[in-house]
C-alpha cells in the first residue's frame, strides 16, 4: 500500500456532503391476511389506516440489527483459540408514534397485543377471564417494512420483516403541566429480515435484495470470482492456466467470449 499523500479540501468535501440523513424514512405495516384486520375494525382501526397513517405517524424508528453467536474450537492449531460463527441472532427494535386525536394509533398497538392473546373470542370483563393465544400465523406480519431513502428519492434502503409482532407497549405519561404531543413507544419483536427490496416487481427487474446486474463486468456484477468458480467459467468450461495456476483475467476474458456477447448476468438467472 503506498504511503498517504495530502488531499485538498475539494477533494475531501464532496465525499461528505454525499451522506445520508437520519430523518428521511417510511414505515409501512402490513397484517397478515387473518380475522386480526377484522377484530381491528370493530375496535375503530380501519385497513386504511393501518397501511397509511400508522407508518407516517411513526415519528422515530430504527434500522434492524443482527448479531452472530459464536462458539470457541480450541485445540486444532496448537496455542491458538479459533472462533465460528453459528446462529444469526435478530434483537427486537423499538418504534415511536404520534398519538393522533382519534387515538387509533393507541388502539393499533392495544388491540393488536389484544388479539395475540385470544380477546376476540371472550369477555374480557369478567371476573373468570382467561388468555387463550393465537397461532403464530394469525398475528405475525411478514410484509412489514422501513424504507431509509435521501431527500430525491432516488437512493433507498428496505427492510422487510418476516414474523413481526408487538411484544410490549410502554406506558405513557400524561401530565397537567404544559401539553405537549403524546407518544407512544412499543417494542417489536421478529425473528428475521430482508435487507433490499423483495417484491415481485424488483425480482423481475433483478434489483432484489440489493442486487446489481448487466454492467458487463464479472468483478462487478459478483460472479465468476468465487474460489468455486476460479477453475472454471459460469459456464463450466475449462479455463485457461498462467504458470500452473487459474488466472483472474484470463477467467474474465474465457467469460466474456464464450458469452457471444450477451450481458453477463443473463447466464446466470
Amino acid at each position: 500500500m503506498p504511503a498517504p499523500r495530502p488531499r485538498g479540501i475539494s477533494d475531501i468535501l464532496p465525499r461528505m456532503q454525499n451522506v445520508a440523513q437520519t430523518s428521511h424514512y417510511f414505515v409501512r405495516f402490513a397484517l397478515p391476511n387473518s380475522d386480526l384486520r377484522g377484530f381491528l375494525r370493530r375496535k375503530g382501526v380501519d385497513d386504511r389506516f393501518i397501511v397509511e397513517d400508522a407508518g407516517l405517524l411513526c415519528n422515530n424508528a430504527v434500522l434492524p440489527g443482527s448479531a452472530l453467536a459464536s462458539v470457541d474450537t480450541r485445540g486444532d492449531y496448537q496455542g491458538v483459540i479459533e472462533r465460528f460463527a453459528h446462529t444469526r441472532n435478530f434483537t427486537q427494535i423499538n418504534l415511536e408514534f404520534y398519538v393522533d386525536n382519534e387515538y387509533k394509533s393507541m388502539k393499533f398497538l392495544e388491540h393488536w397485543m389484544e388479539y395475540i392473546t385470544g380477546a376476540s373470542g371472550s369477555d374480557s370483563s369478567t371476573n373468570n377471564h382467561y388468555f387463550q393465544l393465537h397461532y403464530p400465523q394469525a398475528y405475525k406480519s411478514n410484509e412489514t417494512r422501513i424504507v431509509k431513502f435521501e431527500r430525491n428519492y432516488k437512493q433507498f434502503l428496505e427492510y422487510r420483516f418476516i414474523g413481526l409482532f408487538p411484544l410490549s407497549l410502554n406506558s405513557v405519561r400524561v401530565s397537567y403541566q404544559g401539553s405537549q404531543i403524546l407518544k407512544a413507544s412499543a417494542s417489536f419483536s421478529f425473528d428475521r429480515y430482508i435487507c433490499g427490496e423483495s417484491g415481485s416487481l424488483a425480482r423481475d427487474l433483478r434489483n432484489a435484495f440489493n442486487e446489481i446486474f448487466g454492467r458487463g463486468n464479472p468483478v462487478r456484477d459478483g460472479i465468476g470470482v468465487t474460489p468455486e468458480t476460479l477453475d472454471s467459467d459460469i459456464f463450466g468450461n475449462p479455463l485457461p492456466y498462467v504458470n500452473g495456476a487459474s488466472n483472474l483475467n484470463a477467467q474474465i476474458n474465457a467469460v466474456s467470449t464464450t458469452s457471444n456477447g450477451l450481458v453477463i448476468g443473463e447466464g446466470t438467472r
